[in-house]
């Protein structure tokens, strides 16, 4: 034994303390952005079954959950809207009183120091369940451009500290931040969903948002799962255009596509660790399978060292709390 040579790297790794010390990536409560789905109506709390502890919340049930997100330090909320009526072009998204805008209100008349997401598209609010103009069953891109800087512009007029659109239309960016600038909100940044993913994965989310198309799918506009390159170029037209954060959607499967983006963009990179990873993690935990802090802990902080430097996480109320535990 005395022969042989090698590292003895296990040296750093004898202790609790000794591994915190060179500990390279930490995930903080500060990370995080709690996604809510406000609905309209009263007396509404809805627990959505594929997500175990999420729930469709009406306005007058907002504030229980607003005062448990900022007892827990958690300093920013997505917001989603489930309207009462839809329409063929989502009118709901962009009228000065839909539920987002109202929501948004709320939190910053409450609230004021929490950030506030909206979530700019009109999927939640169409009849047909696409996240634009449909003409002949196909959905139109520019016209759709116009309705989603209206949605923007309203939902900054509410009060909303970020703009988060997740249409996927070419050229969203660009005229979002044009419409924001040309209404004063020249100050109001965009968090992109610059690489979305047309997945699997969104699965149980279209159950909370209520937000299924009524026929076909939406992958001519959201990308295809085998592309890799496409992502960069993706990510470069929306820095191009005007974007202050860059989203990567969904989170799990596509890591290697968040360390290219960061790798290639000075810009923050936003990870979606979305709804079906999240219900993966509830169900396999309930079954006992697994122990959900450990890999909900462990999963988060893969996305942090893959170089996520924000993650919207249905888990940010579990995850601040057992980061208070640590």
């Amino acid at each position: 034994m005395k022969e042989l040579q090698f590292t003895r790297h296990r040296r750093l790794r004898s202790s609790a303390n000794m591994r915190a010390l060179v500990r390279e990536n930490h995930l903080s409560v500060n990370d995080l952005i709690y996604p809510i789905f406000i609905i309209e109506g009263n007396n509404i709390r809805n627990e959505i079954s594929s997500m175990p502890g999420i729930y469709q919340l009406s306005l007058d049930n907002l504030k229980a959950e607003m005062d448990e997100v900022v007892a827990l330090g958690i300093k920013s909320v997505l917001l989603f809207g489930i309207p009462a009526e839809k329409d063929e072009c989502g009118t709901g998204a962009f009228h000065d009183h839909g539920i987002v805008q109202e929501g948004t209100r709320f939190i910053k008349e409450h609230y004021p120091e929490v950030i506030v997401v909206a979530d700019t598209c009109l999927c939640e609010y169409t009849s047909h369940g696409h996240c634009g103009v449909i003409e002949n069953g196909t959905v139109l891109n520019d016209p759709s451009l116009e309705l989603l800087v209206q949605t923007a512009v309203s939902q900054a007029k509410s009060g909303a500290d970020i703009i988060a659109p997740s249409n996927m239309m070419d050229g969203f960016v660009a005229a979002i931040r044009a419409g924001l600038d040309e209404a004063g909100f020249e100050n109001i940044p965009i968090m992109s969903y610059a690489v979305k993913y047309a997945s699997a994965f969104y699965g149980p989310f279209r159950e909370a948002a209520e937000s299924t198309p009524q026929f076909g799918d939406r992958k001519a506009y959201q990308m295809d799962p085998a592309n890799r390159l496409e992502a960069i170029r993706e990510a470069e037209s929306d820095v191009i255009e005007g974007a202050d954060f860059l989203i990567v959607k969904p989170g799990l499967p596509y890591l290697d596509i968040v360390r290219d983006v960061k790798n290639n963009f000075n810009l923050p990179v936003v990870i979606y660790n979305v709804s079906g990873e999240y219900s993966m993690v509830k169900a396999a935990a309930q079954n006992g399978w697994i122990d959900e802090k450990n890999t909900v802990m462990e999963m988060l902080t893969g996305m942090k060292r893959a170089g996520g430097d924000l993650i919207i996480t249905y888990f940010a109320k579990d995850a601040a709390k057992w980061l208070r535990e640590q």
